[in-house]
This record gives C-alpha cells, sequence and structure tokens, in this order.
C-alpha cells in the first residue's frame, strides 16, 4: 500500500470503533493528522505526501547554503552579446534566410563592391536635420543599394555579435518561412543589382558589378562541310558546372568546354550551304571576371520523379586555379586563389541548412559563418572535415577521398568562389561614408543602452534575489510548529514561496475550505501545519487568508465522515451475507425480481450514493478546487446522462416488468430486504407480477422525429432557459407526394438519429398536449400460420420509393460534400502491399458493434421495438438533429473505424485539393508531398488539383501512403534544420519586379 494510502488509513481507523456523536477533539485532531511526527532534514529527502508536518522537499533546497549569484536571475550577460575583437559580425536567420545570409557575408567581403556601393548616392540626406540626424525618427533605406549600404555598414562597424537583415528581405520581398533556391537567388539578384546601378553616373559605381563578376563567352558552331565558323558572344556571372560523373572540379570545367556534335535530326543549319549540315559546336573562354563564380550543379531534375534531388558526391578542388588552359587568348593573367565555398548541409534539395566558408582578404584567415555564429579557423587554412561528417545519408556513402596539401575534397559544396592573384595588396582602407556611420553610432549607442539596462536588471534582481535568501533561511528554521500554536497553509503557496523564478502572491486558503468554511479533512494531504510566529509574518508581509488557526478544524465534516465510513464498513459485510442468500434456491412465491445488471453491480451503487453523500460538501458553496459549479447543476448535469438507478434495468417503458426473463432472476425475501436498505426507492416487483400487458400486444407503433424529442427533452430539462415546445412536425419525415421516406428496417439502424418510435399510450397523451400535423405509424403483421417468424411492416401513410431512392442519391451527395470530417491514411512500411482484402482491419473495425451485430440478424427474428426486451441496458441517448439539418451536415455510416498501427487520423473536407492534403500528411508523417504515394480501395491518387470529394475520398476512408524516400532527421545537428515545400521560385518577390 502506498504511504499516502496509509496514511489515510490510519488517520481514520478510530471510526471503526467510535460512533458518530461519541467524536472527541483528539479524533478530530487525529483526522487532521497532527499527531504525525515533523521530518528531519537530511533524513526524509523528499515530501511526505499527506503529512502536514513534513516540510522537506518543498523547494526549500536551493535556498539553504552558499547560492551562486547568477542563479537570482534568468538575465544574460548582455556582453554576450557584444561582438568580439578582430571578429565578423553575424546575420539572423529569419526563418529559412540562411541562404541569404550566406551570400551576404561573401558580398562584404569584397572589398571592391563594397566600396563601390558606399559611393553609391543615398536619400540620406533627406533624413538629416542639420548636422546630425532626427532623432525622433527611425532610418528607413528605399533602395536595394541603400540596404545593402547599412547593412554593410553594420557589418563593418556594429558593436553587436549579430545583426538583424529583416529590412532587406522585406525590401525584396522574400518568404522568411521558405527556403529557396541559392544558386537562383544569386542569379537574380546580381541581375537586379546590376539593373539599379546602371543609372549610376560614376562609373566605378554603374560597371562595378561587370567589372567584379562578368566574364565573357562564346558559343563556336563549325561546319564540318565547308569550316565556316559561327559565333554567338555571351557573357556570364557564373559557370555553371556539371558534377555527375566527375571526381575534380577541372574534369566539370574540361566537360562545360567539351566539343559537342551535332549530327542526325540536331544537324545545324549552315548558311554558306544553305542546308543542314554535320558540324561541332564548343564553348570559347574569351575573358574571366575578377571574381569567378563557378555553381556546382548539386541540385538536378529527377525525370524520375519529377522533381528535384541533391547529388552528394565528393568534388576534389585546389585553392590554387590556372584557368590559362582554358582561355582562348593566352598570355594573360588567369591564376586565381580559393576565396569563398559556400555549403549545403543536408542530403535533400528540399532541406537542410546554408553556411559559408569566407577568406578574410585583408589578413588571409578563414571564417565559417554559420548566421549569427561566426568561427574563425586556426591557421589560416580552410577546414571542411566538420561540414563533411555531417548529414550522412546512408552506411553505404562513398568514403571522403584523400586530399593532397592545397587541395579540398566536398559533398556538400554548392558554389566555389575564385579570386584572381594580383601582386598589390588589397585596399585595406574601406571607409564608411559619414552619413553611414553617423546611423551605425546611433545603433551602437541603443545597443550599449540595451546592455546598461539589462546589467540593472540583473542587478536588481540579485539585489532580490539576495533578500529572499536571507528570508527563507530566517523563516525556514521556524517553520515547523511542535507543541506551539499553529496554522495552516497550502502547500502550493509555500513551493510557490520558495520558487525563485515567480512573484510571491497573497496567501489563499480557499480551495481547502469545507461548505462550514472551515478546513476540509479531505485537503489535509495538500497543506502543512506551521507555527504561528511564521504565519504572522506571512501574512503581515504577503496578505492573503482566511487564516486557519485550530479553530478551523471543522467537527461537522469528520463526524459525518464517521458517519460514512462505518457505512461502507457495514457494506462490505453485507456484501458477504447477500452474495451467500443469492446462491441458495428460493422457496414458493416469496421472492423478488431483480436485475441481473444491477444484481452485478449493487456493490458499486451502493458505494456511489455514499461517495456522493460525502461529496456533497466539496461541490457546496461552489468553494471546492475554486469551482463555481453548484449542486443543483451538477445534479442536473448527471440527471441528463439518463444513467439507471438499482432495478430500472427490467422496467419497460411504461413503467411496469419487461417480458424478457433473461434480463432478471428471483431472490429470496431476506436478500431483497438487505437490498432495500441501501435503496429503499428501488422498483419492486414480487414474483407474482404479472408483466406488461401493454408490451405484450401491442403491434403497432407511432413516429415523429427525433429533433422534436430532444426540443422537448431539453424544455423538460431547462423549463427557463429552453423555450416550450407546442407542435409535432411530422412534414420533416414525408416527402412533397405525402409518402413515408424511411423503411422500418432504416428507422432501426442508419435513420434511427431522425426517427423515435412511440408507444400508442405515448402517443395520445402526445396528441393530447400538441398539434401534430401528420400521423404516422408503423404496423407488424404475422404472414402464414406455419411460420410466425415471417414479419412484414406496413407504414401509413405508405413508402414512397423515388422519393426514397432520391433521399439516398442525396446522403451520398452529403458523402461528397462534407466539411471537418475525419480520414485515416496508413503508412505501408517496408515495401508491403496491404491490400483491403488481405486487411480488413484497415477499412473497418475488427470487432463488430452493437450496431453491426443488429444488421447481421434474420429477417424473421423479431424487432426489439415490438418485443420490447432492453437487455439490461440503458436507453440509447439520442441526437436533436431533425432531417434538414441532418441531410446538409451528419453523414451516418453503420460502422465505426477503429485505428490500427502506423495510422493517423486527420480532419478534411470534401473542397480541399489533393495537393493541401499532402501537406497535411507532410506534417503528420514527416514526408515531403513529392515522395507520397497515395492510393484509396486501389486506386492511385494523383491529381494534386483535384478535390478529395472528386476522388471518392468520404469520410472514414482509409488513404495508404507509401513513402519513396523517407526525409533525413537532423535533429542530431547544431544547427537549426527546416524540412520546407518544394519552392515556387521567387515569383511576386523584388527580385522579379524590379
Amino acid at each position: 500500500m502506498a504511504p499516502r494510502l496509509q496514511l489515510e488509513k490510519a488517520a481514520w481507523r478510530w471510526a471503526e470503533t467510535v460512533r458518530p456523536e461519541e467524536v472527541s477533539q483528539e479524533h478530530i485532531e487525529t483526522a487532521y493528522r497532527i499527531w504525525l511526527e515533523p521530518c528531519i532534514r537530511g533524513v526524509c529527502r523528499r515530501n511526505c505526501k499527506g503529512n502536514p508536518n513534513c516540510l522537506v522537499g518543498i523547494g526549500e533546497h536551493i535556498w539553504l547554503g552558499e547560492i551562486d549569484e547568477n542563479s537570482f536571475h534568468n538575465i544574460d550577460d548582455p556582453n554576450c552579446e557584444r561582438r568580439k575583437k578582430n571578429s565578423f559580425v553575424g546575420l539572423t536567420n529569419l526563418g529559412a534566410t540562411c541562404y541569404v545570409n550566406t551570400f551576404l557575408q561573401v558580398w562584404f567581403l569584397n572589398l571592391e563592391l563594397r566600396q563601390a556601393l558606399y559611393l553609391c548616392p543615398s536619400t540620406c540626406s533627406d533624413y538629416m536635420l542639420g548636422d546630425g540626424i532626427q532623432e525622433e525618427k527611425d532610418y528607413e533605406p528605399q533602395t536595394i543599394c541603400e540596404h545593402l549600404q547599412y547593412l554593410f555598414a553594420l557589418l563593418q562597424n556594429s558593436n553587436r555579435r549579430y545583426i538583424d537583415p529583416s529590412g532587406f528581405v522585406k525590401a525584396l520581398g522574400l518568404d522568411t518561412g521558405q527556403q529557396q533556391d541559392a544558386q537562383e537567388f544569386s542569379k537574380l539578384f546580381m541581375s537586379l543589382l546590376e539593373d539599379t546601378l546602371s543609372k549610376q553616373k560614376n562609373p566605378d559605381v554603374r560597371n562595378i558589378v561587370q567589372q567584379q563578376f562578368c566574364g565573357e563567352y562564346a558559343y563556336v558552331t563549325v561546319c564540318n562541310q565547308c569550316g565556316r565558323e559561327s559565333k554567338l558572344l555571351s557573357k556570364f556571372y557564373e559557370l555553371e558546372l556539371n558534377i555527375q560523373g566527375h571526381k575534380q572540379l577541372t574534369d566539370c570545367i574540361s566537360e562545360f568546354l567539351k566539343e559537342e556534335k551535332l549530327e542526325g535530326d540536331n544537324r545545324y543549319f549552315c548558311e554558306n550551304c544553305q542546308s543542314k549540315q554535320n558540324a561541332t559546336r564548343k564553348i570559347r573562354l574569351l575573358s574571366l571576371p575578377c571574381t569567378l563564380n563557378l555553381q556546382l550543379m548539386r541540385f538536378v531534375f529527377d525525370r524520375q520523379t519529377g522533381h528535384k534531388k541533391k547529388l552528394n558526391t565528393y568534388i576534389g578542388f585546389s585553392e590554387i586555379l590556372d584557368m590559362e588552359p582554358y582561355v582562348e587568348h593566352k598570355g594573360g593573367s588567369y591564376v586565381y586563389e580559393l576565396s569563398a565555398v559556400l555549403i549545403h548541409r543536408g542530403v535533400s534539395a528540399y532541406s537542410g541548412h546554408y553556411i559559408a566558408h569566407v577568406k578574410d582578404p585583408q589578413s588571409g584567415e578563414w571564417y565559417k559563418f554559420n548566421d549569427e555564429d561566426i568561427e574563425k579557423m586556426e591557421g589560416k587554412k580552410l577546414q571542411l572535415g566538420i561540414e563533411e561528417d555531417l548529414a550522412e545519408p546512408s552506411k553505404s556513402q562513398t568514403r571522403k577521398p584523400k586530399c593532397g596539401k592545397g587541395t579540398h575534397c566536398s559533398r556538400n559544396a554548392y558554389m566555389l568562389v575564385y579570386r584572381l592573384q594580383t601582386q598589390e595588396k588589397p585596399n585595406t582602407t574601406v571607409q564608411v561614408p559619414a552619413f553611414l556611420q553617423e546611423l551605425v553610432d546611433r545603433d551602437n549607442s541603443k545597443f550599449e543602452e540595451w546592455c546598461i539596462e539589462m546589467a540593472e536588471m540583473r542587478k536588481q534582481s540579485v539585489d532580490k534575489g539576495k533578500a529572499k535568501h536571507e528570508e527563507v533561511k530566517e523563516l525556514y528554521q521556524r517553520l515547523p510548529a511542535g507543541a506551539e500554536p499553529y496554522e495552516f497553509v497550502s502547500l502550493e503557496w509555500l513551493q510557490k514561496w520558495l520558487d525563485e523564478s515567480t512573484p510571491t502572491k497573497p496567501i489563499d486558503n480557499h480551495a481547502c475550505l469545507c461548505s462550514h468554511d472551515k478546513l476540509h479533512p479531505d485537503k489535509i494531504s495538500i497543506m502543512k501545519r506551521i507555527s504561528e510566529y511564521a504565519a504572522d509574518i506571512f501574512y503581515s508581509r504577503y496578505g492573503g487568508g482566511p487564516r486557519l488557526t485550530v479553530k478551523a478544524l471543522c467537527k461537522e465534516c469528520v463526524v459525518e465522515r464517521c458517519r460514512i465510513l462505518r457505512l461502507k464498513n457495514q457494506l462490505n459485510e453485507d456484501y458477504k451475507t447477500v452474495n451467500n442468500l443469492l446462491k441458495a434456491a428460493v422457496k414458493g412465491s416469496d421472492g423478488f425480481w431483480v436485475g441481473k445488471s444491477s444484481l452485478r453491480s449493487w456493490r458499486q451503487l451502493a458505494l456511489e450514493q455514499l461517495d456522493e453523500q460525502d461529496g456533497d460538501a466539496e461541490q457546496s458553496n461552489g468553494k471546492m478546487n475554486g469551482s463555481t459549479l453548484n449542486k443543483d447543476e451538477s445534479k442536473e448535469e448527471r440527471k441528463e446522462e439518463e444513467e439507471l438507478n438499482f432495478n430500472e434495468d427490467i422496467l419497460c417503458p411504461h413503467g411496469e416488468l419487461c417480458i424478457s426473463e433473461n434480463e432478471r432472476r428471483l431472490v429470496s425475501k431476506e436478500a431483497w430486504s438487505k437490498l432495500q436498505q441501501y435503496f429503499p426507492k428501488a422498483p419492486e416487483f414480487p414474483s407474482y407480477k404479472e408483466c406488461c400487458s401493454q408490451c405484450k400486444d401491442t403491434d403497432v407503433l407511432y413516429i415523429v422525429s427525433q429533433f422534436f424529442v430532444e426540443e422537448w427533452r431539453k424544455f423538460v430539462r431547462k423549463p427557463t432557459r429552453c423555450s416550450p415546445v407546442s407542435s409535432v412536425g411530422n412534414s420533416a419525415l414525408l416527402c412533397p407526394h405525402g409518402g413515408l421516406m424511411f423503411t422500418f428496417a432504416s428507422m432501426t439502424k442508419e435513420d434511427s438519429k431522425l426517427i423515435a418510435l412511440i408507444w400508442p399510450s405515448e402517443w395520445q397523451m402526445i396528441q393530447k398536449l400538441f398539434v401534430v400535423d401528420h400521423v404516422i405509424k408503423i404496423t407488424r403483421i404475422e404472414v402464414g400460420d406455419v411460420n410466425p417468424s415471417e414479419t412484414q411492416y406496413i407504414s401509413e401513410p405508405k413508402l414512397c420509393p423515388e422519393c426514397r431512392e432520391g433521399l439516398l442519391c442525396q446522403q451520398q451527395r452529403d458523402l461528397r460534400e462534407y466539411t471537418q470530417a475525419t480520414i485515416y491514411v496508413h503508412k505501408v512500411v517496408d515495401n508491403k502491399k496491404v491490400m483491403k482484402d488481405s486487411a480488413p482491419e484497415l477499412n473497418v473495425s475488427s470487432s463488430e458493434t452493437e450496431e453491426d451485430k443488429e444488421e447481421a440478424k434474420p429477417d424473421g427474428e423479431k424487432d426489439p421495438d415490438f418485443n420490447q426486451s432492453n437487455g439490461g441496458t440503458k436507453r440509447q441517448k439520442i441526437s436533436h438533429q431533425n432531417y434538414i439539418a441532418y441531410q446538409k451536415q451528419v453523414i451516418r455510416r453503420s460502422m465505426r473505424h477503429r485505428k490500427v498501427r502506423g495510422e493517423k487520423a486527420l480532419l478534411v473536407s470534401a473542397n480541399q485539393t489533393l495537393k493541401e492534403l499532402k501537406i497535411q500528411i507532410m506534417h503528420a508523417f514527416s514526408v515531403a508531398p513529392f515522395d507520397q504515394n497515395l492510393s484509396i480501395d486501389g486506386k492511385i491518387l494523383s491529381d494534386d488539383c483535384a478535390t478529395l470529394g472528386t476522388l471518392g475520398v468520404i469520410p472514414e476512408s482509409v488513404i495508404l501512403l507509401k513513402a519513396d524516400e523517407p526525409i533525413a532527421d537532423y535533429a542530431a545537428m547544431d544547427d537549426v534544420m527546416q524540412v520546407c515545400m518544394p519552392e515556387e521560385g521567387f515569383k511576386g518577390t523584388g527580385l522579379l519586379g524590379h
């Protein structure tokens, strides 16, 4: 037995021998467990639940002894947000903008580009006021150039460890939650920047993009017949190199310049020959830029799947790249040195994280730029080892090749940036213009003010913590009451008082009061007994109440509990007695009919009655546990549940003895006498009592709508809140021709939520009290004398077959016009085919419901609505929706689905598309939409634009999901990996709208 239950039993053991009128003050204090010994720190390691004298383990351990000052606050040191000396400034990742951050850092460390942008005129002059900046107005850049100017100035001279690029990202109209193609972003932004700068008057500014990044090559086509050479000149800002099938960068460049044969259908039309001829075509590099961007085409289109994929193959590249063998005009300076490597972590084209390794042109040192974090590489060397060890796609991955001195290998590098080697030293004096420096100084001032504010808040928290430390050390030693006067305080309040993270609120003991406004005995387990001295200090400092002194011990509650415990003890004895009496045979006609269900649960029903009496105090006055539910409302709710009382399971609808003897048995007079002591209001049926005559003779039932029944029940339960019902509207159950819309079989099954079957006696009462627009009745007739099991049901008015068929069609349409319905998605594992026939549990419940069993009954079996055998169960609670509402909203199915392993339920609507469903499945199963193969009943679901209704997906459907390629789990990485939907490109952004 648990210690808490042992305490509970020990506190009330005296009630077994003491009558309620004999309860003394000593018994009351025992019930409140005041006799328990206080716990000693060091011996008792955790709080003893149920012992009000145990003050160990309530949160005091963090205050006793020496305490680190840092524990008094949750404010990080603001200096951690300060830029380190001789380091660079990071950029905040706004969600999925790591690809933007990497390029911004690469462009910032291009000194020529930064210098040219600083020379670009700005509208900041409108922002200046006299010799300074308007203090009350924040600077807002107006153009892309101004955004880059301001960002670069902050990256150069900010005191912050990282800055926020949201202004720049917002100006471009980028979706911060959508990861995009980094290579496409680079191309589009360079085009936008070149177009923007082309309007500048200063040639150093106007031509900077072309001077730094633009080269030229020619498409050269030579006719094999006449030798005529045709050239098409083209500018480039990066070379797109195919890496498939290659291991070295030089091989990729060679393939890019490889000669191509034009033969067969692909022949070239020669203007000299005036006919199609075989020819050769290749690319000739005419000029190279100062900054050579080499795009490694890792993200390629997979024709089999129709989506992009990433090539995770190793490519070797050197720190020094001689491009002279590849250019047409020899003799120039074409030796390049590596200046940046852009990395994509991850194995999928639609997920992962972007970082950049960039070389500082001034110091020659390598840095890793990872959003907010900047890491300096040791020894002025590029180190890619850590990046290549992350995100292993599989055990069969190719091993990393060995690299010689000055060379590197990477399977994640997607762009290499080379700078032309020059004898001149790079310009180390890129000065921030005065107007930008003033903006940076203002931002630095705000940062310094924030640092001072945070430091002051830390100091205040430390001072408060020290004061609290002294208070706890002083009061905790005086908390135990011992033999001196005492009071009770909530354990929850004491724990919050000792909790350093929350401010201490006034004491509130209301939740522990009984109906007599005293301390409830059942709440003693969540109270603590403390000394009057400590209580005085608590109430003087924090206030609150009510104060629970020794006078707050409630004698009335203890006496009542004593009485109930004695009854419960007597119940155990009577239970054994009744069981013995039930074993004996009933003699003569002295027995009584009792429902078998009631006999099985009578002890539990009696206990619930006693517990209800014991719990009345908890619900009275609405004070227990802060609940405002009063006693009348709680009883009303219990009444709505329509639970049967003892022996009501053998009542027929007319209040008489039901005709089914299978659900009742005879018990002796002695046994019935014992049961009556606990259930004095139970219906009594002596053995000679006849069954209900009405149930025996009834061959006619009347029909009303369930909507009427529910509206009437609501009014009876809550007459002050609901409107009275004046009429019975059966017209909703009839078609426009006046015929009935339902068969008797459907009334007892799928249409039972619409139809209520009424006894003739009940119908007579309804006709007296309500206005009835149409009388509908069902008559049962037996066909033939030999086999009376053949039963027919005739309705008045008769069934209208045409309208019945129309109703069924409408219900089928409703199945495809649903909103917020549940479907199930079952994931197929290890490529195992799950067919409907071989795994029926995927489509229907493997355990028959009562409803299913009814449907399986033979047609000749007598219907329970005429026999009135309720089977010892409570009457089914019915819906109040009428026929019209049912047609539009309610979808009824005869079988309920049970979820199985590997299956998840989703809420969907008929008008949502398959693509939207795939997004829901992605969140539920972590399978990207392009990797999902969905099917239902053997039919493949492939049209992403089609709605679920048109695809035949109805409520309770089971859709099979087969995943082609699981998305890698990057939870082990230090960086946050974000799985994104396939990008729609930069449509609608400023990159295309310039």
